[in-house]
This record gives C-alpha cells, structure tokens and sequence, in this order.
C-alpha cells in the first residue's frame, strides 16, 4: 500500500501538459491521485488507525495529573469558643486515671450540679489553638488506574477498531474501482467518438462526391434538380451530424479531464483513438462463485461490518459482567492536612482497588445485549442477500460480454458487404444502370454498417472491464 501511494504521489508530480499520448492506465492513475472521494477513503484509514491505536491504549495503564486552589474567606475553626477539659489523676488503689471531680466532704461522692458533676480541675483549650488558616487551599495528585477485568470490554473494543482499519481499506479498494470504471466509460467514450467524427467525415465526402457528380449529370441532362434536392438534404444531414459528434467529442473529453483531476482544456492524445480496431481476445467467463465472493470488496466489507456487530454485542455483554480496576495515587495539600493544618505541602502515596458489579437494572442492560445480537444477525442476512444478488449480477455481465463479442462478429462481417454494396451502388450509377436512390441507401447502409462496428468494439471493452468489477478481478 506504501508503495502504491508513493506511486500515486510520484505520478501526480508529473506535469500533464507535456505528455503526447495518454493511455488508459495513465488516465487510471490520474483519476486515483486527483480524486477526492478516494483522498476522502485515504483519511479515513488513516483515522481508522488512530482508533486502533487508542483501543490498544486501554490495554496499559493510565497516568494523571490533577491540581487545584481555592481561596477561602474564613479562617477554618473546629470550635465556637475556647474549651475546658476535665482533668485525670492516676489512682494507685485502682490502678486507673479518675476525673478529678469535686466531692462531699461528708459522703465522699461527686456533687451533682444541675444533673451534671463539677471538675475540681480544668484544662484550658483555646479557640485561637483549634483554628487554622485557609484562606489558600492548594491540592494537587499524580494517579495510576490500571484496567484488570472489564467484562472482555476492552478486547471486544480493539477487535472492532482492527475490523474498522480493515472495513477502511475494502472501502477505498471499492471507491477506487468505481473510478476506475469511470475512467474506462469516459475513455471510451472519447475513443468513440473520435471514430464516429472519422466516419461521419468520411460519410460528407461520400456525399459531397455525390453531389458532384449529380452537379454533372444535370449539366448532361441524365440527372434532375430533384436529384439534386435529395443529394444537398443528405449533404446538409451529414455536416448536422458532424457538427453534434464534434460537440459531443469536446465534452466527453471535457469529462474525461474532470474525472482525470485536470483541467478541462487540457486536450490529451488517447492511445487507442487513432487505432483501426481496438484489440481483444475473447477470455473465458469460468464462474466460481466462491472465488467472487471472496474477491467483491463489497462483500468483504460487509463481513467485516458483520464481526464488528459480533464484537459490538459482546461489548454490550460486558456492561453486565464485574468490573475491576486498580488505583494509585500520589496526592498533596498545602495547608498541610497530615501535620495540623500548617501552611504548607503534606504528601503522601495511597494504592486501593476498585470493583463494580451491576445487580439490577430492570432488564435494560439484558435488552441493550439483546438488540446488538439481533443487529449482527441482521448483518449476516444482508450478506446472503448481497451474495444472492452479486450472483445474478454477475451471470447479467457474463452474458452481456459475451453477447457483446458475438454482435462484434456479426457486424465485422457486415463491413465487407456494406463496402461492396456501396462499390456496387457508386459504379453502377457512374456506369447509369443504378438509380440515386440507391446509391444513397447504399451510402447509409455503409456508415450504418461502420457506426456500428464502432459501437461493437467500445461495449466489448465496457462489458469486459465491468465483468473484471463484479467478478472482483479489476487490475489498476
């Protein structure tokens, strides 16, 4: 593939306007550098990539960096007002700390004020010691997750990007041969009608020489002016007809360039335009259906589009099964929250593993997994479909190829006859034993006969590339 782009690179560096004669692979050429629906097909492979790459990437782990401020207008206090703690003594007799509690000097017992005991001795804690400066937070983390069961989600991903980068190149292998067979029809067409123009010529002079000589035999008095009426109408049809092959001639080679990616006033010599007979042979149309079918692009790409559906289903599979991930992160504060709030960077490192198992979800992820089965069956019935038409398909273009060969032969030997009719016709009105009326049907029978010919030889070369594109055998 390499290869064949540089080849396309190179060939669209060449300059058209110096070329001579061009040929149907060089117009081929042109047509695959030049067109931007190809182009169009080329970006998407190399988008197709892209995603494979990244489908590829869910396979490593995941590194971040998270970082925050925030400006507080408030000081952060974990009290209202300063506090006052009751103190403790170590008893020896219990071997435990007591409150220090005030007692009845009488009963020895703690006195109750208020439903509550009175502290004998008091700590004092101060609201100012309890309250912290935040008005600048900053918070900032580096993290791993590392992917380690994802319900086959991941391997169902990377198969659908390498099935996509695949679906990508059939698509362009498709694209690429419908230009192609643009690039053959627009050839041919110029091919043609550069004949036609040949023989429309040829078919003026013949009936200008006629109108010369019935010119003489009105002078010799063997002729009439309604003669020669009939001659001039068949002179003025011929410069008509003329007039449109010549017209039509310039816009075919208009579209021909269009399609080529070049200017439309550029004007190329066609290899085949000033050849006699276009050569052939007719090849055999063996059918092996198997074969075709393996090599119709078409068919391919809407096998891969089947897998992808296949792989599109078991990803919907894996929204039901569990998974797991594992996590790393290390993460810092400023104020410092691991050393009492103090104005500056606290960092510390924390690993932990994650799990996620759906229970219920009232039959939706069931249905979701449902709907992409159906959709990859779908998929296979179009393809037995396409099969069934590619094989109709192709016997129509066998049948036409052949069909065309065999009207080729008929009128090869039509030439011969509409020659010597026409010799015959021309002699005998010289010699005064053959009427106008013949002569002229004479005439028109023999550029019928060519105009024909023509026509016979370009279809065996339509019929043939298109049998080579549906039988998936199209070399460019």
């Amino acid at each position: 593939m390499r290869k064949f782009l540089l080849g396309i690179i190179i060939l669209s560096a060449i300059p058209v306007m110096g070329q001579g004669t061009v040929s149907l692979d060089s117009c081929r050429r042109m047509a695959i550098a030049n067109n931007k629906e190809i182009l169009q097909q080329q970006i998407k492979i190399e988008q197709a990539g892209y995603q494979r790459k990244q489908a590829e990437a869910a396979y490593l782990p995941s590194f971040d960096f998270e970082g925050g401020y925030i400006y507080n207008q408030k000081k952060l206090s974990l009290v209202d007002k300063d506090q006052l703690l009751p103190t403790k003594t170590f008893n020896p007799a219990t071997g435990s700390y007591d409150f220090n509690l005030v007692k009845d000097p009488t009963t020895g017992l703690p006195v109750i004020h208020e439903g509550s005991v009175i502290p004998s001795q008091v700590a004092l804690l101060p609201k100012s010691a309890l309250t912290y400066d935040v008005h600048n937070v900053f918070a900032a983390a580096v993290t791993m997750t590392q992917p380690i069961y994802m319900g086959g989600k991941i391997r169902a991903m990377n198969n659908i990007t390498h099935y996509a980068e695949e679906l990508a190149r059939n698509m362009h292998d498709t694209k690429v041969q419908d230009v192609v067979y643009s690039v053959d029809e627009a050839y041919w067409r110029v091919v043609s009608l550069v004949a036609k123009k040949k023989l429309v010529e040829s078919y003026l002079k013949l009936v200008q020489n006629l109108d010369s000589d019935v010119e003489k035999m009105i002078k010799e008095g063997v002729a009439t002016k309604a003669n020669k009426l009939t001659v001039d109408v068949k002179v003025n049809e011929a410069n008509v007809n003329l007039t449109k092959v010549v017209n039509g001639l310039e816009l075919s080679r208009m579209a021909l360039n269009q399609i080529c990616g070049q200017p439309i006033n550029v004007r190329f010599t066609l290899a085949d335009e000033n050849r006699d007979e276009i050569g052939g042979t007719l090849r055999p149309t063996h059918l092996q259906m198997d074969s075709v079918y393996a090599n119709r692009s078409d068919i391919r790409s809407l096998e891969i589009a089947a897998k992808i559906f296949d792989e599109k289903a078991k990803v919907a599979k894996s929204e039901m099964m569990p998974q797991i991930a594992a996590f790393a992160a290390y993460h810092g504060t400023n104020p410092n929250s691991y050393n009492g709030f103090e104005n500056k960077f606290g960092f510390a490192f924390s690993v932990g593993a994650m799990v996620k198992i759906p229970l219920w979800h009232w039959g939706g992820l069931s249905n979701k997994y449902k709907e992409a089965q159906a959709e990859a069956r779908l998929r296979k019935v179009q393809i037995d479909d396409a099969r069934e038409k590619i094989n109709l398909q192709v016997n129509q273009a066998k049948f036409r190829y052949e069909e065309a060969w065999k009207t080729f032969e008929k009128t090869k030997s039509h030439l011969a006859q509409a020659d010597e009719n026409l010799r015959c016709a021309q002699l005998g009105f010289r010699e005064g034993v053959t009427n106008l009326d013949t002569v002229i049907g004479a005439q028109t029978a023999w550029v019928q006969a060519y105009s024909e010919n023509i026509d016979a030889q370009i279809d065996i070369q339509l019929c043939d590339v298109y049998l080579s594109k549906v039988m998936g055998q199209m070399k460019y």
